[in-house]
């Protein structure tokens, strides 16, 4: 009997991945993206079409897993820091989106189709929703998950996973189930919001930081897949066990470990799931599209479909520009979110429950939200050139690919550029990366092709053809690569030989221990320089300028060697206010001032 599950569990994976993997192939290199392949070759396995696979809702349990990793992965970009700086849009334009369209869905299917109120609104309030599984993995692929306009299409997609909660509880409220009497009340849930939140925040701080330092120590990449995997799960399960969103337990956890030194690992050994899993749930979408409901009113879904989406993007344009972005801004991020989301499959099965919506109404409005997730890739190409004509710097850029080039430059502003142009003039093929879209439009002008994306991402280094470059250099300002990153970097790409601009001393000494080939200062030579300048326009001697450079750079390779034995900054000094009487004392047998030269107590290192 269990060979025998075995082997139907193997038959019906067989095609399933089979005509996925056709399918994807094909809509991507039509430029449709890989989401509506997946939708249509679950649709064709489906139980509507060609039957081959089983029961599809056992594998869309299985596939949402997909949306809880995709949560947690987003999680670990976001640290708490930046989830306040981004306060305003998650609770100011995420609730003002969720309430208008909501609102404004209902009116549609209350007037429009001749729905109850009730009905009306149980199935308006979860068409507000957008498909976090789609949105998401479309920013990414584009490399504008990190930008102003990407930050403000995820504090959306954020706040409307925040809102599942109350949605419940308004069915639950609505409901006319003499069984949902006993129910939860509304407030209880949401304080179990709070207290689940609150207990993922003390485990992340006191249990999976420890874990994964331990894990760390251990040196066993496997058990970093392993207590990933955990983590995702046991966050998702507890909020499942208490009746909120699996997926907001995962994101709080991704969150918690944003700052932590294992973020960058995480992300590697994880990704290949989300990846799998995603591509899972939409083919389960697809197979539970019922094409019969669609073929007995295919103008009614047709129309609701397009009422969805113009409706939706009507109020999320407008309030786009309440929100003082540009207008092509607004229109692209309405464009981008109006479909309906996964969720909404959710929130129809708690109002089927609720005896508020019947069967084939779910079914009807289902497949609604699944023709308006098809819908998306194609509104995103039509009006990719309307949209981005004369876009400001937030506009969409491409980003990076493999092209075989032997080095990679992350950061291309003053730094950046004067080290790839002298690897260009030594025939070193470079691909270039930054995320400055107004210098990459002017390094365009010049012949500089400059590709979008944030270069301290495993993933996007391996787009970009890390695994087979032989040089990585870090030409980034201010203090942006950590030790940890440069560890990850190194475990990932071995192969590649990693150099580092650093600030200034301090970074420097961060990454003392680090697997980086050489650490650069990054105004070490240019300050030399000046002060070299400035004593011959003084008259100094040029042998005694010599001298002066050459004793400053072996009084500061030997300060810095020390400081980094003591791992202080503080460490040797007095070096800094040594007499210019003792200063050539090891070199000459008469010590002499320097007359170009006065230190006092004042100087600074």
């Amino acid at each position: 009997m269990e060979h025998g599950g075995a082997h139907n569990y193997v038959a019906e994976y067989a095609p399933l991945l089979g005509f996925a993997l056709v399918f994807v192939l094909i809509f991507r290199r039509l430029g449709l993206g890989a989401t509506l392949g997946y939708l249509v070759a679950g649709a064709l396995v489906g139980p509507q079409l060609l039957d081959l696979v089983g029961d599809a809702e056992s594998k869309m349990v299985i596939a949402e897993f997909g949306i809880a990793l995709l949560l947690f992965l987003v999680g670990l970009e976001l640290s708490p820091s930046r989830l306040w700086r981004m306060k305003q849009d998650i609770f100011g334009f995420g609730l003002l989106q969720v309430v208008l369209c909501g609102i404004a869905i209902s009116a549609v299917i209350a007037f429009g189709a001749g729905f109850s109120p009730a009905a009306a609104l149980a199935l308006g309030l979860p068409l507000a929703l957008s498909s976090t599984a789609q949105v998401l993995p479309m920013l990414q692929s584009a490399g504008r998950l990190r930008t102003p306009f990407g930050e403000r299409a995820f504090s959306i997609l954020l706040f409307q996973d925040l809102s599942i909660v109350p949605l419940i509880t308004i069915i639950a409220v609505m409901s006319r189930n003499p069984a949902d009497a006993g129910g939860p009340p509304g407030w209880l849930l949401g304080l179990y919001t709070v207290l689940a939140i609150t207990g993922l925040v003390l485990a992340g701080r006191y249990v999976l930081r420890p874990l994964f330092r331990l894990i760390g120590n251990w040196g066993e990449r496997e058990l970093f897949v392993f207590a990933g995997l955990f983590t995702v799960v046991a966050s998702a399960a507890l909020m499942q066990a208490l009746g909120l969103s699996p997926a907001l337990g995962a994101f709080v956890a991704g969150v918690m470990l944003a700052d932590s030194p294992y973020r960058h690992e995480l992300e590697a050994d994880i990704e290949p799931f989300r990846s799998i899993l995603l591509g899972l749930f939409f083919l389960s979408v697809g197979m539970l599209l019922d094409l019969t409901a669609i073929a007995e009113r295919p103008l009614f879904v047709v129309a609701m479909a397009l009422a969805l989406i113009a409706t939706k993007a009507v109020v999320i344009f407008g309030l786009g520009l309440a929100f003082r972005m540009g207008w092509r801004q607004a229109l692209g991020l309405g464009l981008l979110l109006s479909q309906g989301g996964e969720f909404a499959f959710v929130l129809f099965a708690q109002a089927q429950e609720a005896l508020l919506i019947a069967p084939e109404g779910v079914s009807v409005f289902s497949a609604v939200v699944t023709l308006s997730m098809a819908t998306t890739p194609f509104l995103m190409m039509l009006t990719r050139r309307f949209r981005s004509e004369e876009e400001g710097p937030q506009g969409e850029r491409e980003g990076p690919v493999s092209d075989g080039s032997n080095a990679l430059i992350i950061g291309y502003g003053r730094f950046g550029q004067t080290v790839g142009q002298m690897l260009n003039a030594q025939g070193i093929a470079v691909t270039l990366i930054d995320t400055d879209i107004e210098m990459i439009d002017v390094a365009g002008q010049f012949g500089a092709k400059v590709y979008y994306g944030d270069g301290t991402r495993l993933d996007l280094l391996r787009q970009a053809g890390a695994a087979e470059a032989e040089l990585i250099l870090f030409c980034l300002d201010q203090d942006q690569v950590s030790p940890d990153l440069v560890e990850a970097v190194h475990d990932a790409f071995p192969k590649a030989s990693i150099f580092v601009r650093a600030y200034d001393r301090r970074a420097l000494l961060k990454l003392k221990d680090s697997s980086a080939t050489a650490v650069v200062r990054e105004v070490l030579e240019s300050a030399v320089k000046m002060a070299r300048l400035a004593m011959e326009a003084v008259g100094v001697d040029s042998g005694e300028i010599d001298k002066s450079e050459d004793f400053y750079r072996k009084r500061d390779r030997e300060r810095l060697r020390l400081q980094l034995e003591a791992g202080s900054m503080l460490a040797a000094r007095e070096a800094i206010t040594q007499r210019p009487e003792l200063r050539f004392s090891a070199r000459r047998e008469q010590p002499e001032p320097l007359p170009s030269e006065e230190v006092t107590d004042d100087d600074r290192p």
